[in-house]
Formats: structure tokens, sequence, C-alpha cells
């Protein structure tokens, strides 16, 4: 097979990380695999792996973004590919407007990825035209039925996303080197219970919840130390202010700390006791809880969205309802004795997921399906 991918950029997030895992896996098995974005840091990597890259301004929503549409459709003509993949809105539109007026008995089969709760109207619509509609997980396929209903039961695959469970091995310890500087580093976590949240620092990911949870844990003469791993965007700097602000005003200074971004995610996941997900809005799948579970972390969060589908299935005790800070304090102050520990047979695996989407590949979109 030949297979197009189609995303604005490729910087960071959920959706290119996606894009890279099923690009190296077509490779791999012996596939050719295309990936059209404007580019980014993560391109090396792409590349190297095997798949080809074409930078195409496809990222932004202005007028002069309608140009893309022939180039597309030459491109799509030119390379003739059996599957094109569209994984983001702006793109999507693009391709699927270049898509629709090529002979329909050679054009490649129509692969869409439902990654988000998008908010519903015409523009996220496109996201549902698939001729096979991806959902990251049963939380979105049930937002796509709900919203769109229009959309065929039968048109919607779930795929959940999955980890590399030897990129993260159950009880994962990171090198001696690392913990070294950490600790010189961090020297007011000694000693502590450490729970981390995880995230971007915008207002959905919970991070006003989580200085909450922290501060009724001190108040019950716990030693626990809170983790806020994440920055904002760079256009949402007022956010971070309010965090600060808050953490201020509850006297935490001490007792929660901001590290900023970090590319070392896994090992500070792995020195923490706990890692929590207080986000207020359903997460669509949540690969960072996945991780944290992954590795044998207890996890607390909401229980909404994917991360109810994660803890349903690994760690049930986790499930907080949500909001409730008081029941997210009064367990994770049981766990402070006593932690529960996730399975170690971890169903959300890479493998798995990248075996599910070549096989809908191949069973809905191969040229014998035309």
């Amino acid at each position: 097979m030949k297979v197009i991918q189609i995303l604005p950029e490729l910087n960071s997030g959920g959706v290119e990380r996606g894009a890279l895992e099923v690009g190296k896996y077509l490779v791999e098995q012996g596939h050719e695999s295309l990936v059209i974005s404007n580019g980014g840091r993560q391109v090396a990597q792409l590349e190297a792996e095997g798949s080809r890259h074409i930078t195409l301004p496809v990222h932004k929503k202005r007028l002069s973004a309608l140009r893309q549409i022939k180039v597309l459709r030459r491109l799509f003509e030119q390379e003739r590919p059996d599957i094109l993949h569209l994984r983001s809105r702006l793109p999507a539109w693009l391709a699927w407007l270049a898509w629709r007026k090529m002979d329909p008995k050679t054009r490649p089969r129509l692969i869409t990825t439902v990654h988000g709760f998008y908010s519903v109207n015409a523009y996220s619509a496109i996201m549902t035209k698939g001729e096979r509609v991806i959902c990251v997980s049963n939380s979105v396929k049930d937002y796509v039925l709900q919203n769109y209903p229009k959309v065929p039961a039968d048109r919607l695959s779930v795929v959940h996303r999955g980890v590399d469970p030897g990129e993260y091995p159950y009880g994962y310890e990171p090198p001696a080197k690392w913990l070294t500087q950490w600790r010189t580093d961090y020297p007011q976590l000694d000693g502590k219970f450490i729970i981390t949240l995880p995230g971007r620092i915008t207002r959905w990911k919970g991070q006003l919840d989580f200085i909450q949870v922290i501060a009724a844990l001190k108040a019950k003469g716990l030693p626990v130390h809170g983790l806020i791993v994440g920055e904002p965007h760079p256009k949402k700097l007022e956010f971070l202010e309010e965090v600060k602000a808050a953490i201020r005003s509850a006297g935490l200074e001490n007792d929660i700390t901001l590290v900023g971004h970090r590319s070392d995610l896994r090992e500070v996941m792995a020195v923490s006791d706990v890692v929590v997900s207080c986000s207020t809005d359903p997460e669509a799948f949540g690969r960072v809880t996945l991780e944290a579970l992954s590795i044998g972390k207890p996890v607390a969060g909401y229980d909404h969205g994917g991360v109810h589908e994660q803890l349903d299935v690994l760690l049930p005790a986790g499930k907080i309802k949500l909001g409730n800070h008081d029941h997210m304090a009064s367990l994770l102050g049981k766990w402070q004795q006593s932690p529960n520990l996730p399975a170690k047979e971890n169903p959300f695996n890479l493998e798995q997921m990248l075996q599910q989407t070549t096989k809908i590949y191949r069973a809905d979109c191969s040229l014998s399906a035309r």
C-alpha cells in the first residue's frame, strides 16, 4: 500500500505522534508512507524512519489556504496513493475538496480520524466524512453518534491509542545519572509523597482543581508535594499567572512546584508516587495517563472520557467523580499509606493500535475495495 497522512504541522502532540507511529509501522511492514504538513521539528525523525515528507502550508485558516486544493489534487494524481488519511480539520477540508473532484474509480480511499471532542459545527463535520471514520475511544464514538446522527454507525471504528510497553515498561526506573540530577534540581521533593499533574497549562486541564487537592492533603498533615508538569501556550500566559496566584493564595509556594515542559516525562512520572488527571473537560483518550499506568504508577482521574475507559480496565479504584476534590484527596491520602497499583496486562498497546489501523486500511480501503 501507499498511504498519505495529512495534518497541520509536525511539532508535538498526540496527533503528530500517531502519524509518526503509523508511518514507521507502514515502512516496517513494507508499505510506502507519505506525510503532508507544514513541517516542524519532528520531520527529521519521520524521514529517518523511512517516510517521505511533503511540505505544504495546510496549517493556517486563511483564504490563501484554498490555493492548496489544486496543489493537493495534482499531488494525489501524481502519487496515486491507495489511502488518504485525514487527521485534522483544516487540512482535512483542503484534502477532501481536492479528493472529491477526482475520479471515484481511481481516487484513494478516504480515512478520517476523530482525535477529539471538537466543537459541533459544519467545520468540524469534515472529520466524519471519511469512507471509514476512526475514533480514538468509545467516548469519541459516542460523541460522533450523538452529534452527527447522519453518519452511519457501521462506518465508525474504535481504535484506542496505545503505548509501547518496551518504551514504557511496568516498573520502569530512571537511570542513576538522571536520578542524581533530578535530586540536585529538586531537593524539596526529598522524603515527600509526590503527586504529579502532567499536561499543558490551560484551564480545562484542571491545574486549579489540583491546587485544591494538594491543599486538602496538606490540611490533613500529609507530607505531600505537587508537581505541575507542562507549559502554557505562548498566547495564553495569563492563565499561568492565575495558577501561580492560586498557589500563593493557598499558601502552597513550598508544596507545589511548576517544572515547565519536560522531554523526560516518563522519568518524572516514574519518580512520582501518584499521577493524576484533573481535566474538567473529557480527554478524547488521554495518552499521558496511559503512559503512567503502563509503567505501573497509580493514577487517580476524573471519571469521564478516555481516562474513564483506561481506569475502568486498568485501575477502577482510581476513578473520581468529576470535580470531587474531597474524594480525590481522600483516595490519595489512603494511597500514601497503601497504593493501588494498575493491572500489568494492558490492552492499550501500540502494536494493537497499529495492527488495527492497517487492518482498516487493508479491509476497507485497499484497491480491491474500490
